[in-house]
């Protein structure tokens, strides 16, 4: 069924029909509009949200980020910011795939709406043009019908009357068939007429306009499909970002359990624990002696230099140092200023982080010795000479680099020493030991080897040769032979073949741990899961840092 046969005498309903699509069109172009408007105020205040509760300190710098609670949170406010991103990316996909293209084709369709209805004007124009011209034939018909008949009448009535004149009645008869013969031709012009305003009406009615609603009916159901299809686009949009939603929900969920209350527990102890010995009994202190008395050195008034404080009658006693004010501190290169088991963890990250200085500059000192070598072997690639001075500071920040480690491995032992004298202190003035904690904090066990080691290193004397060799051998064996642990990682975008001394083959595409940045040389040194490290190719790998 088709609008051409069913509908060929509803214009003006066609006309409203079709207009009202349109506007449905417009309407919902206008409602995902004012939906994607929603969608980006929604995840601007999200991302706003976001903001306001991350914390504002780097996460090296805030000990709550070593709280699982701490950390568990910020992962479910960083799944709420992706979260949003993706109620950002669903009313990028609304504004571009439906609001404009639907937009364009409301137009689009308007303008061939437009066309269609004018087509159809026209045609109803020439035939009620075509209609007019037939009812003017036909009144002049029947005009000259009627003047025809007079003219006749007029003729047989002189012809009969006796007392008109010859010539009265030829004028008479003349006038009468000129008005037949006018009659005549009237006749066959509306004949004619009629004729073709029929023909014109059929083609009207049975071919003209049918065309034109059949495709005022093809217009609309493309716009009705088109429409359909934008409706299809608004869950479409969201479907896409249904998996990623759900990721962003699952790592919250993840994020949820992975709070841990006993590990908290023992991240605050390793936070704060000072490694202070218990304080001993208060012993008594007898004023009725006329004599300065000195504190025993397990009593708390006794100074933290180990000096005896004289006290006198009108002396008060000192506070317990846990409940004490604590006053304001200066801060020290050894951090002694810091309770004894937070002076040996600051000692620790210190020397660990100069120990990894140390070892950049040493890759960077071996790095340069190769330019250096392969600049002598052929000059044209560069000037030798213009190495010296990066050789030199290299040099110049190992030494220093060295004599840091040095001071800061001498301070942690003697860190170690107090805290485990102070340790066995407190064992000793307790009959009953205290629980040991749930986990032993992370490498404690290195920590006491090195001071052991430290310590008995020191006890020893120095041999003749001992003095006269360089003072840093022991720790280039130590950084020999304990491996740096990789700073990122990195895929092979292209296979090369380690053929050279101090290089390493690879495969394409496989995965490998990054150990040492480019110095500037063009080259990286990496290690391969299978074993071995090398020299590799800068341009020949995809870097991703830690």
């Amino acid at each position: 069924m088709d609008w051409g046969t069913e509908l060929w005498d509803q214009f003006e309903v066609l006309e409203r029909h079709t207009q009202w699509g349109l506007d449905l069109l417009d309407r919902y172009v206008k409602f995902v509009k004012e939906r994607t408007e929603v969608e980006q105020a929604y995840a601007k205040q999200l991302r706003s949200l976001v903001k306001k509760y991350l914390p504002k300190r780097p996460a090296k710098d805030d000990p709550e980020s070593k709280f699982s609670q701490q950390q568990s949170f910020v992962q479910i406010l960083q799944e709420v910011n992706d979260f949003a991103g993706q109620r950002e990316l669903v009313a990028e996909n609304l504004s571009v795939r439906v609001c404009l293209e639907l937009a364009k084709y409301s137009q689009e369709m308007k303008h061939e709406r437009k066309m269609h209805f004018q087509e159809g004007r026209r045609a109803q124009q020439q035939l009620e043009s075509g209609f007019k011209q037939l009812e003017n034939s036909k009144r002049k018909f029947e005009r000259d019908c009627r003047e025809a008949e007079k003219a006749a009448q007029t003729a047989e009535r002189l012809d009969q009357d006796i007392n008109a004149t010859k010539a009265d009645v030829e004028k008479a008869k003349q006038q009468a068939h000129l008005r037949s013969h006018m009659a005549e031709e009237s006749k066959n012009e509306y004949a004619a007429q009629l004729q073709r305003f029929n023909r014109d009406q059929a083609h009207f009615y049975f071919s003209q306009m049918p065309q034109i609603f059949d495709k005022l009916q093809d217009m609309d159901e493309r716009r009705a499909t088109h429409l359909g299809a934008g409706y299809g686009l608004l869950s479409e949009a969201e479907l896409q970002v249904v998996p990623i939603i759900a990721k962003c929900l699952e790592g919250m969920k993840v994020a949820a359990d992975a709070v841990d209350a006993k590990n908290d527990s023992q991240v605050l102890i390793e936070l704060h624990k000072s490694g202070f010995a218990r304080p001993g009994d208060v012993e008594f202190e007898d004023f009725s002696q006329p004599m300065n008395r000195v504190p025993s050195d397990s009593s708390l008034g006794t100074p933290s230099d180990g000096r005896p404080e004289l006290r006198g009658p009108g002396r008060s006693r000192a506070k317990r140092w846990p409940f004490s004010k604590k006053n304001k501190t200066v801060v020290t290169e050894d951090f002694s200023h810091l309770p004894p088991e937070q002076q040996r963890k600051r000692l620790q990250q210190q020397l660990e982080e100069r120990s990894r200085e140390l070892q950049k500059e040493l890759d960077q000192r071996e790095a340069l010795k190769k330019m250096k070598d392969v600049y002598e072997k052929t000059p044209q690639m560069g000037d030798p000479a213009s190495l010296e001075p990066r050789i030199t500071e290299t040099l110049n920040n190992i030494e220093r680099l060295k004599l840091e480690v040095q001071k800061y491995e001498a301070w942690l032992a003697e860190a170690e020493s107090r805290v485990l004298s102070n340790r066995g202190d407190s064992l000793g003035r307790h009959t009953r030991p205290p629980d040991p904690p749930a986990s032993a904090p992370p490498d404690s066990s290195n920590s006491n080897n090195r001071s052991q080691d430290n310590k008995e290193s020191s006890e020893e004397p120095l041999s003749e040769e001992g003095q006269d060799a360089p003072i840093y051998t022991e720790f280039d064996e130590d950084f020999e032979e304990e491996p740096a642990s990789p700073i990122g990682h990195c895929v092979a975008i292209y296979h090369f073949e380690g053929s050279s001394e101090g290089t390493i083959s690879m495969a394409e595409g496989e995965d490998l741990s990054l150990m040492e940045e480019d110095k500037g040389d063009g080259w990286t040194r990496v290690r391969r899961k299978q074993g071995g490290e090398g020299y590799v190719p800068t341009s020949y790998l995809r870097v991703t840092l830690n």
